[in-house]
């Protein structure tokens, strides 16, 4: 009595093979011991093991899913006699053969995958090769594997299997790791990964894998650390890492985005990554959670998808900070803004003006909140609020607050808005809200209309007339039942400035208008610009090109300042 499997094609043909060993590899890679042709089929599918007199199915992070008997699989499932499989368009049901040795039905092919004794002999099943019996992939009639057609898919499948088995052979949940600093689980990983190496190598296996030591330092990393997410975070380069599945990493270079020769052995390692990001700052991902917004130890800002939502796999983006810290100077140079602007902005936030930075994702928003935070004198008592730590205040005068999500009962929640009542009764001379994106806007507004000057905060929008709308639409999500006029008449004597920072087409990041809120005509909030972006077109390289002009109006908080011994020349709101 034999294990079959009967697999059926898109056309109706069907072919059976016998399940001699105790794990097979389905996918359309040539390396698997199943090879189903197929553009909805991944490299490695899935995988049949042996439980006993049982066999258990398990998808392998594929794209398209495995489904059993009509249901994608979420994890391990045991398959039985009868039950199908559905991979791509194919069809795969399991059977228990009691025919006579031979028989077959009408229009159908018999093969045999191969067992461990055979992949080590070459031949199935430790007999000679019969013409009934097909080869398993990749092997020739003689007793060694030949070379694989394709050496980056062998590596990867290699690697995925390395990667499996040290955690196997490590067994994490038993070690005490408290006890073992990083050096000796790093040296321990080390010595059990050379044992399973040179197992590899003495049945032939580590011929065509290139660099050992770059593999080994791979797999590593992947199992410890962040796998291949260690080496881009290192490279100062690189401002932006999207891992959108194993098999696909994207990095932006210079404000271009480009994909990464980098991947992931496998989706279960990205999830064992996002869980080893999550883990120390009190973050929890999984089905019942499977959004989740984290930090890394150097600040960068860390967000994590997972199935079901990411149907293709476990997807992170990481927004790296520069080591250094940048200045008003340094914005300057890089053509970010003029030195009058920047004059400007340090005058405004040394005043103790309210300024309000607008823009879209990734246009610099925190980064310019962090540079204007710089200019606050280095005795005030500043409080941050935010979603996920990330600010790098330089003051020593600074408490630092960061919301909770809720536990695994869905209590415990701290959110933006309870952070910033809070925050009030901590006598802040600055408030700092990382970013703006619900009712805690409306708090925010109240704390800049009851003596709490000099706040900064960042939301999202496109152009200063649309951040009062979007503030406006935030005030209303609070709950509070306020007439749209009560909620202008709050931004309009809160709100003092705001800043539009844009990330232009060639991905440099400007300041491209800074705006003052004059007060309000009937039920307008009126704007008057005080510096503009004129964009005049582009270069032979296709970079943006254009220059900050000044509208030549004087902002009314300037004679405020005046009167507080802060004198401000007019040359600087004239157009150079």
């Amino acid at each position: 009595m034999a294990d079959t499997l009967k697999i059926t094609d898109a056309g109706g043909g069907t072919r059976r093979l016998e399940l001699a060993g105790s794990s097979l590899t389905i996918g359309r890679g040539e390396g698997c011991g199943l090879v189903l042709a197929g553009s909805d089929v991944s490299k490695r599918h899935a995988r049949l093991r042996a439980r006993g007199s049982a066999w258990e199915v398990e998808d392998l992070g594929s794209t398209n899913g495995t489904f059993l008997n009509g249901s994608r699989l979420a994890g391990p499932r045991e398959l039985g006699v009868g039950d199908e499989l559905g991979i791509g368009t194919y069809r795969l049901s399991l059977g228990r053969d009691t025919d006579v040795p031979g028989a077959k039905e009408a229009g159908e092919t018999r093969t045999a995958a191969p067992s461990p004794a055979s992949q080590k002999s070459g031949r199935a099943g430790g007999d000679p090769p019969s013409p009934a019996l097909e080869r398993a992939p990749g092997q020739t009639d003689g007793r060694r594997p030949a070379a694989p057609a394709n050496r980056g898919e062998d590596r990867a499948a290699l690697r995925k299997e390395l990667h499996d088995r040290l955690i196997e052979a490590l067994d994490l949940r038993r070690l005490d790791l408290d006890k073992l600093g990083d050096d000796q689980l790093r040296a321990r990983s080390e010595k059990a990964l050379e044992g399973i190496l040179a197992d590899l190598g003495a049945q032939g296996r580590l011929e065509s894998i290139g660099d050992r030591r770059q593999l080994l330092a791979d797999v590593i990393d992947e199992v410890l650390g962040l796998g291949p997410l260690e080496e881009l975070l290192a490279d100062d380069e690189i401002s932006e890492v999207m891992v959108n599945h194993a098999d696909q990493i994207f990095v932006e270079k210079h404000g271009r985005i480009v994909p990464c020769e980098k991947t992931f052995s496998s989706n279960r390692a990205v999830l064992a990554v996002i869980e080893r990001i999550v883990a120390p700052i009190g973050r929890r991902i999984d089905e019942s959670s499977p959004l989740v917004d984290a930090r890394l130890k150097d600040g960068s800002r860390v967000h994590a998808v997972i199935p079901p939502l990411a149907l293709k796999g476990p997807c992170i983006t990481i927004r790296k900070f520069k080591r250094e810290k940048l200045t008003a100077p340094d914005l300057v140079r890089f053509g970010s803004m003029t030195e009058r602007m920047a004059r400007l902005l340090e005058i405004a936030v040394l005043a103790k003006k309210n300024i309000v930075i607008s823009g879209g994702t990734g246009s610099g928003k925190t980064t310019l909140l962090n540079v204007l935070t710089s200019f606050i004198p280095e005795g005030e008592r500043i409080v941050t609020v935010e979603d996920a730590a990330e600010l790098q205040i330089r003051q020593a005068h600074w408490v630092q607050l960061e919301s909770r999500p809720p536990n695994l009962e869905g209590k415990g929640a701290i959110t933006i808005r309870e952070l910033v009542k809070n925050c009030l009764r901590m006598r802040p001379d600055r408030i700092v809200v990382g970013e703006c994106r619900a009712g805690e806007a409306l708090d925010m507004l109240q704390a800049m209309n009851t003596g709490h000057d000099g706040s900064l905060t960042t939301l999202h929008a496109n152009t200063p007339r649309d951040a009062l709308s979007r503030l406006e639409t935030m005030c209303l999500m609070s709950g509070m039942d306020l007439p749209v006029r009560a909620i202008r008449e709050q931004v309009a004597s809160a709100v003092d400035l705001i800043v539009q920072q844009t990330r232009c087409s060639d991905g440099s990041r400007r300041v491209t208008s800074i705006t003052e809120l004059t007060g309000m005509e009937g039920d307008i909030v009126t704007l008057q610009e005080i510096f503009a972006w004129d964009q005049q077109g582009y270069d032979a390289e296709g970079r943006v090109v254009g220059r900050h002009v000044a509208s030549g109006f004087i902002p009314k908080f300037c004679e405020d300042l005046s009167r507080r011994g802060m004198a401000v020349t007019a040359d600087l709101f004239r157009e150079e």
